[in-house]
Formats: structure tokens, C-alpha cells, sequence
């Protein structure tokens, strides 16, 4: 039995390794030169929409990076305060805008059967809308805690128009500082990058799509395509809900790391990074007691089971498993000098991912126990299905 579970990791680990759209590599990335490969000066309009809920300590350094982009079509951004309880609006509004294309709208309470988020998103594409109605050009949805370098929109811009993409999304780089990010932030992308490969995502033959909610930018005729933000309504985990839409309605994704975009929203304690595999860790398995029971068991299988063989057992049975733990621990390393950390950050992988496994679990205990989802002094404790048709959504104020 022991040895069947040795050959077992080993097998699971081969086409991990070499049949899973290479999930371990550094994966894509744009630089800001392509943006040299499109002719910007017939770039099209580009439309910022930016939702925020009390981002007071963001908001101004966010907003600003976008105002100072050097894009050269027209640009603009539409921030939408989200019923911020701090003086978040009062920021933006007090920003310099010498080329005027700053336009902050106070959102109103979210209507039954969405989330938040997504519904700051919808009026901030109504205002876009208004703003101007041919709907030509391209949508940017981006967070209010993310900084852009100057040619971020340009270069997102170009490689839509080059490759004739639907939709560009970047995961944006994260914040690695304290010792609780540098342990577990890495583990966050390489877990991402394993659940989407972003070989996958970008291939238009494979139906894996997905996306990171930092910075998405779509063309306009392809969201009217696919219904709106409406048919995202009341989804939680809306960036990769969006990449779905997009994909099944024949639209082509690029998936990439950003080198030009940096979230500035600090996790420093162990607790902080918890909460946040915790928000959605149940939602990304249907809420389902299966599924997570599965997943739970696939996590010991895949990184514990080789670490505890390696250590414990004995024979042909802790040399695979041992040989297994180092295919394991090596697939991390790129994601680790992503983050420009040590190697040896590596053989902490099982004891990460037995972190995040004991998140998930908890993530499934708060949806039974009622709290649901928690973000921004709200609560969800049911979501709506990918295909778009609304279940009953309760909102409450933790």
C-alpha cells in the first residue's frame, strides 16, 4: 500500500510536470517595448473603471499612476465609491486632473443579487456608457490598491491590438515583505498559476479560462456580447466568472504577470493571508461538501504524501517519494525568483500548502456557520452560478 502511494504521487507529479500547460514556469510577461509593435496613433479609447470601498490609504497613489499614464488615445477613468464609510471620495476628488479624465461617482447600495464589488463595476460601466455611447474601444477594470507604471495602458493596449486578443488580464505583482508574506504570497500565485495555467488560458483551443481581477482590460463590443457585468451578477470570484463568458462566447484571452502594476495592499500576519484564502476558497469549489472533501484529499496526496514518504518511509517506497518531494519542491523555485526570494523558501512548500489546505477547510466551516463571505464589511452567504441565472443573495453587514 505504501509503495502504491508512492507510485501514485509520482505518476500525479509527472503530468502535473509535463502534461499541465507548464503551470510551474515564471509564465508570461509584457514589457513595456511591445507597446512599440501597434500603431498608438490610432489607439482607441480606453475607459478606466475603478471600484473602491474605504481605500483611503490607496486611493490617491492608485488614481494618480492611472491619470499619468502616457497612453496617447483617449483615456479615461471612472472611479466609483462604493459607500465608503472613510474619506475615500473626498481623495480622489481632491486630485490634480490637468487632462480632465478623472470622473468620481458615488455609488448607491448594491441592488439584490450582487455582489458589491460587481455592482460598483456595473455603474461605473453605466457612467462609461454615458460617457460615450458609440461603445467602441476597450474596458479597464482594475482595483483601487494597484499602482501603474506610466506605459501600462499602452503596453495592454498593444497586445490586444497585435495578437487581436478579447481580453488582456495581468496578475499584478504583490506586496513581499513581512515574513508572513514572504512565506505564503508566492504560494498564492503558484496555486493560481496551478488551478489556470496560463499556457491554457491562452490557448483559444483549450477550455480552461481565467483571469486576475487586477487588471483586466476588455473591448467593449465583447462585454456587450456576453450580457454585460450582468451576467456576472452576484459572482464571487467575478474576474475568472468574466474570463469564462468571454471564452465560451469564442473570445480570445491573454493570461500574463505584470511587471508594470503593484498592489500596495499589505497581508502582514499569517492571519491576514488566512482571511483571504478564506473569502472565496469555498466558493471556488461550488460550496460543495464533495468537492471540498476531494480537495482535501488531493492536497495531502499531491504535497504531503511525498514529504511524509520521503521521511518516514522505507525502500523503493521513500525513494520515490523522496524523488517526488524534490520534483515537487523544484516546480516552486520559478515562482520564488519571481518574488526575487531565496530558493530555500522552497522546502517549506509542504507545510504552505498545509496552510492553505487548513484555509479552505476554514472557509468551508464559516460558509456553514453562516458568516459566508466577508469583504469590505459585507457578507455573502450564497453566490450566483457561472451561467449567469440569480440565486437568492443575502447581504448583511458583518
Amino acid at each position: 500500500m505504501i509503495l502504491a502511494l508512492a507510485i501514485l504521487c509520482a505518476i500525479i507529479w509527472i503530468g502535473l510536470i509535463f502534461f499541465h500547460g507548464k503551470f510551474w514556469q515564471a509564465g508570461p510577461t509584457l514589457r513595456p517595448a511591445e507597446a512599440g509593435r501597434t500603431h498608438m496613433d490610432i489607439a482607441p479609447d480606453v475607459t478606466v473603471v475603478v471600484p473602491a470601498r474605504d481605500e483611503a490609504d490607496s486611493i490617491q497613489p492608485a488614481l494618480s499612476s492611472l491619470l499619468a499614464q502616457d497612453y496617447v488615445g483617449r483615456l479615461s477613468v471612472i472611479l466609483v465609491n462604493d459607500r465608503s464609510t472613510d474619506n475615500t471620495g473626498a481623495l480622489a476628488r481632491a486630485l490634480p486632473d490637468p487632462h480632465n479624465r478623472l470622473t468620481v461617482v458615488d455609488g448607491a447600495d448594491p441592488s439584490a443579487g450582487w455582489s458589491g464589488k460587481l455592482w460598483a463595476v456595473a455603474q461605473g460601466v453605466a457612467e462609461a456608457e454615458r460617457q460615450c455611447a458609440d461603445g467602441s474601444g476597450y474596458m479597464l477594470f482594475t482595483d483601487a490598491d494597484i499602482l501603474h507604471a506610466p506605459a501600462h495602458v499602452s503596453t495592454l493596449v498593444a497586445k490586444a491590438q497585435t495578437d487581436r486578443l478579447h481580453m488582456v488580464s495581468e496578475m499584478v505583482e504583490l506586496q513581499c515583505e513581512s515574513l508572513a508574506e514572504r512565506a505564503l504570497v508566492p504560494a498564492f500565485v503558484f496555486f493560481f498559476a496551478l488551478l489556470y495555467p496560463f499556457a491554457k488560458v491562452n490557448n483559444p483551443k483549450d477550455k480552461t479560462a481565467g483571469a486576475a481581477g487586477g487588471t483586466i482590460l476588455l473591448r467593449r463590443d465583447m462585454l456587450r456580447q456576453i450580457g454585460g457585468i450582468e451576467a456576472l451578477r452576484g459572482a464571487l470570484i467575478d474576474d475568472c466568472t468574466l474570463a469564462s463568458c468571454v471564452k465560451q462566447a469564442g473570445g480570445h484571452l491573454y493570461l500574463g504577470h505584470s511587471c508594470l502594476a503593484k498592489s500596495v495592499r499589505p497581508y502582514p500576519t499569517a492571519g491576514d493571508i488566512w482571511r483571504m484564502i478564506a473569502r472565496t476558497a469555498y466558493v471556488q469549489l461550488r460550496f460543495s461538501p464533495t468537492l471540498l472533501v476531494l480537495t482535501v484529499l488531493a492536497m495531502m496526496i499531491v504535497w504531503l504524501a511525498p514529504a511524509a514518504l520521503a521521511f518516514l518511509a522505507h525502500g523503493p517506497a521513500q525513494w520515490v517519494g523522496a524523488a517526488t518531494l524534490v520534483a515537487s519542491i523544484c516546480s516552486f523555485i520559478p515562482t520564488l525568483r519571481r518574488f526575487r526570494l531565496s530558493p530555500l523558501w522552497a522546502l517549506a512548500l509542504p507545510f504552505i500548502a498545509l496552510f492553505y489546505t487548513a484555509a479552505t477547510i476554514g472557509s468551508a466551516l464559516n460558509h456553514h456557520r453562516g458568516k459566508g463571505v466577508v469583504w469590505k464589511d459585507r457578507a455573502y452567504t450564497e453566490a450566483i452560478p457561472n451561467d449567469g441565472r440569480a440565486l437568492e443573495q443575502k447581504s448583511r453587514r458583518a
